[in-house]
């Protein structure tokens, strides 16, 4: 590389990979094939439309390209084309979901989402995300008891407050979501269903959690996490009467954005045609089964883990309230001086600033793809352990 000073921050980012150990729950590792996409010529072709409907020339491989991807994906989740559309072009999963906001819904309208500082993530109807802006959240939470999901407290709220569109998905809730329930809950509320699965779309992939398809009008998902794709999101929508399909298309392009990034969508299909392989689904059982692990072994060594412990990837740690009078933030920062990366994180409950919350956040994936299996997520708990504990 001529310029310098980026290819040595390039390779200083890549030392820095190398050493720490990553417990990031939305991050991963992408493999060389996935880097090399995103590294192609693809970046250079303007791509604005879809395939066969381009405002540009010179699009026939492009064309290729996004189709591929496309039906690469409906495959991977086991999805019929006749009754599922999918959009690759999202370039992230915020606007992914911001699209769908404007495709089915009118400003004003009400949407239910999990509460941010219960697990739910920004573009479930935060007051600071554009979705809580121009949409009204009546929110959801978790039982203070279990601190797992109410459903029957759910669905009074559902019946009293009458939602256009309810969000089942989370970015910090570790049990697993009776898809099911959901779909029972936005039906008696006469609600679309739409299924926010970008932390878990691997290990749905893999088998290692049950799959949203049967029961959601729209699913939505990040294509990096436990996926372990390159930044990117797709849409999935049903093929029906509504045209639920057109619409979100609609919104994506040339609602919210221009030509999408080609050399992403390539990535996108280079890492789920990675995620058909057999050996995926072994690797997303294996993050799950490290998860528990680590769990386990924390909660031995007396650190309180919300809801008890974790069905996914994802654990969810009390520094503060489990009586450690540990802050979120010098909680990460210990770990952080000790090697190991994770996030601050708010707790169902917290009492305490998000900027300085009651808790972690811990996720299996990317050590997973390094290898790791449960007896390094027993030896990692008590390097955690240490860390945290450390005067």
């Amino acid at each position: 590389m001529k310029d310098k000073k980026v290819e040595k921050l390039i390779k200083a980012e890549r030392a820095r990979q190398k050493k720490a150990t990553n417990l990031i729950a939305s991050e991963n590792y992408v493999s060389l094939d996935v880097l090399e996409a995103l590294g192609s010529e693809l970046t250079n072709k303007y791509a604005e439309g879809y395939p066969g409907r381009r405002y540009y020339g010179g699009n026939s491989v492009t064309d290729q390209v996004e189709s591929l991807a496309a039906e690469r994906a409906l495959e991977l989740f086991g999805l019929d084309p006749a009754e599922w559309h999918v959009n690759v072009q999202p370039l992230s999963g915020s606007p992914a979901n911001l699209a769908v906001y404007a495709a089915l819904l009118s400003p004003g309208d009400k949407v239910m989402g999990m509460s941010l500082a219960e697990g739910g993530h920004l573009t479930h109807g935060s007051k600071v995300s554009a979705t809580g802006m121009f949409w009204t959240q009546a929110p959801f939470g978790v039982s203070r008891d279990t601190e797992t999901i109410d459903y029957a407290a759910l669905r009074e709220l559902a019946l009293r407050e009458k939602p256009k569109m309810i969000i089942a998905g989370f970015t910090a809730y570790p049990r697993t979501v009776e898809w099911a329930r959901f779909r029972e809950i936005a039906d008696a509320s006469g609600a679309y269903l739409m299924v926010d699965m970008s932390h878990i779309a691997g290990l749905v992939a893999g088998d290692a959690y049950p799959s949203p398809f049967p029961y959601a009008d729209v699913v939505t998902t990040t294509t990096h996490k436990t996926l372990r794709g390159p930044r990117g999101a797709l849409i999935f929508a049903r093929h029906d009467n509504r045209g639920l399909d057109r619409k979100i298309d609609k919104a994506v392009f040339p609602g919210l954005q221009g030509g999408p990034h080609m050399n992403q969508v390539a990535a996108i299909a280079v890492a789920l045609r990675e995620a058909a392989a057999p050996g995926f689904k072994k690797y997303a059982r294996q993050v799950v089964r490290n998860a528990a692990a680590l769990a386990s072994e924390l909660a031995r060594l007396g650190w309180r883990i919300v809801s008890g412990g974790t069905d996914s990837h994802l654990i969810l740690v009390d520094v503060w309230m489990g009586g450690k009078g540990i802050g979120g933030k010098e909680a990460s920062d210990r770990l952080e001086q000790a090697g190991i990366i994770a996030n601050k994180n708010a707790i169902p409950g917290d009492s305490r600033s998000p900027v300085d919350p009651s808790g972690i956040r811990l996720g299996t994936a990317a050590e997973t793809t390094r290898g790791a299996k449960e007896k390094d997520m027993i030896a990692l708990a008590r390097r955690i352990d240490k860390a945290l504990r450390k005067a």
